[in-house]
């Protein structure tokens, strides 16, 4: 087996959190190419946009990820059931099944609120001491050819239940890109793809309970994480163009620095002969 100096995994998911999030596909094949022996791992490790399909029995757009697979399925959480139809063991009990619905139900309204559009599924299974589930939004805006972008949210969540007890702990990725391309500005490319994680421990007494405290996970880190995307990439990019670009012509640019220096030189003069006739009355 190969020893590496560095762990592979973790150079290339950071490499991947500074390269465009709409081409994570195409980066992560050519990356398992050079490394096929780290191919299951970099795929496990690595989150890539959301795909989207229609749910043949409901009707309703879902998003598709590893969550919801099955082979080559993937699980409607509107009908509960694989689609290219299969018999899997990948499916909720009763009882998550119906805290699932809910979740769905609630996180769609949330959806409509923030997002104005877009699509969200969630996925619950179960684990030793609770539950885990993925929260996923997507919002796609491509009807505007001259304007192109994407928003995907990935919450992670796990629940750890002792009697009443709850710790959750939430990780959240968020990638965004958008593209704008006309004779004005050409074509800029601005893309960003960013990962917290938060935990919480609090008490619950009723099941339902558990969409109230993630929700409001959910709502606090999507708000830091839009804050920090506007922040670092939004408007650092605009304060590195207004220093890059000059706003006046050249020729008033030039007028300008000959103004300065003209300025600079009479101020210097004065120093001097100020110094020189100081120089006279102490003699």
């Amino acid at each position: 087996m190969t020893k590496w100096l560095y762990n592979p995994v973790e150079c290339v998911v950071d490499l991947m959190r500074r390269l465009p999030p709409q081409n994570i596909e195409t980066n992560l094949e050519t990356l398992c190419d050079v490394l096929p022996e780290c191919t299951e791992a970099f795929y496990e490790a690595i989150d890539k946009p959301l795909e989207i399909a229609k749910c043949p029995k409901t009707g309703k757009d879902y998003l598709l990820c590893d969550f919801n697979r099955d082979g080559d399925s993937f699980r409607s959480p509107w009908s509960n059931e694989f689609y290219p139809e299969i018999e899997s063991d990948l499916i909720p009990s009763a009882a998550l099944r119906t805290l699932e619905v809910a979740f769905n139900d609630a996180f769609e309204v949330y959806r409509k609120l923030y997002y104005e559009g877009g699509i969200s599924s969630v996925y619950i299974w179960e684990q030793r001491k609770g539950f885990s589930g993925a929260i996923l939004i997507k919002k796609v805006n491509d009807a505007n050819k001259q304007v192109r972008g994407a928003w995907d949210s990935i919450h992670m969540f796990e629940a750890n239940i002792n009697s009443n007890a709850v710790h959750y702990k939430l990780s959240s990725t968020v990638m965004l890109y958008t593209i704008t391309s006309n004779h004005s500005v050409g074509t800029l490319n601005l893309s960003g793809n960013i990962r917290r994680v938060f935990e919480l421990e609090t008490q619950v007494q009723q099941a339902n309970e558990h969409i109230v405290h993630l929700g409001q996970l959910v709502e606090e880190q999507e708000g830091k994480i839009r804050n920090t995307l506007q922040e670092v990439y939004f408007q650092k990019t605009k304060d590195i163009v207004n220093d890059i670009r000059s706003l006046p012509s050249l020729q008033e640019a030039q007028q300008r620095d000959a103004f300065r220096s003209s300025l600079n030189s009479r101020i210097q003069g004065m120093k001097i002969s100020d110094s020189a006739k100081g120089e006279e009355y102490s003699a």
